[in-house]
């Protein structure tokens, strides 16, 4: 009987948290094959050395943007319990993921030696994280009557100031940031099925996380920021497994909220900035 507990724990826990890390050494190969690929098409290559610190940026940024991740994945687990339904989640949403961070990645790539198609390209990163801001304050909301009053008065200033700001381009921006279903209206998928609806919405959101991050190409190494980037995914599949309900509540923390927003707001003029230096002092 021991045996018995021992190899479905074996099946049902091991085999999805060791994919996890599979799947993260596979897109993190295949992104320093792309790197090699694109170095061959540009002027200036793109650095392959991998820094800790830039590992850690691109981890920590993706963690702060995962609140829609892990409601997603957390509600299809819910939804399609089973670690062979769980592995076509983790697949699914882990390839969604990466290959989202790389189009945008090669984009940039080609768009950074024109000027004005780079200033372009962080405009509209700079409007997406604006939106990604206001967003994220209304998980800060949540928590209104556990937090002070201070608190709660700086996330209504902030979210009003967003809104106005951001309702001259919610038309626009909505063919880039779509209202997205975070559950699936068939219950009966199957497992190829189940797969292609975990990839669809995760890569929808990795074009837009990543796009947001434009700006910071500049300061960190890109490689070491993606992998940062896929690490963080990684952790996320890591705990939502291990614990949904606990995580969901963690990534939607009110004060990891608003400081996430303060940060995009912060990255995002940081971004016109760099627009401006661009178009008007080079």
């Amino acid at each position: 009987m021991k045996h018995d507990s021992r190899e479905h724990i074996l099946i049902t826990q091991g085999i999805p948290l060791g994919l996890t890390v599979v799947i993260f050494a596979f897109f993190t190969l295949l992104l320093y094959f792309q790197i090699i690929i694109l170095n061959r098409f540009t002027s200036v290559d793109i650095k392959m050395g991998v820094r800790f610190s830039d590992i850690l940026v691109g981890m920590t940024i993706y963690l702060k943007t995962s609140v829609d991740f892990a409601i997603f994945i957390g509600n299809l687990m819910a939804q399609f319990p089973g670690w062979k339904n769980r592995v076509a989640i983790e697949i699914g949403t882990a390839a969604g993921n990466a290959l989202g961070t790389m189009i945008i990645l090669t984009i940039w790539n080609f768009f950074r030696d024109v000027e004005w198609l780079l200033a372009i390209m962080i405009f509209i990163a700079g409007l997406v994280l604006l939106r990604l801001a206001e967003d994220g304050l209304e998980h800060a909301r949540a928590g209104d009557k556990k937090l002070p009053f201070w608190f709660t008065r700086i996330v209504e200033v902030l979210e009003k100031a967003l809104y106005r700001v951001n309702r001259f381009t919610r038309f626009f921006l909505r063919f880039i940031i779509p209202n997205l279903s975070m559950k699936a209206e068939n219950k009966n998928l199957t497992l190829m099925g189940l797969f292609t609806f975990s990839f669809t919405i995760p890569f929808i959101l990795g074009l837009d996380d990543f796009a947001g991050y434009v700006p910071l190409f500049n300061v960190v190494n890109v490689f070491g920021f993606a992998i940062g980037v896929f690490a963080g995914h990684m952790l996320l599949n890591l705990f939502l497994f291990l614990s949904p309900t606990k995580t969901i509540n963690m990534v939607k923390n009110p004060i990891i909220s608003l400081l996430g927003s303060i940060a995009f707001v912060a990255l995002a003029i940081w971004g016109f900035w760099e627009v401006y230096k661009i178009l008007l002092v080079h």
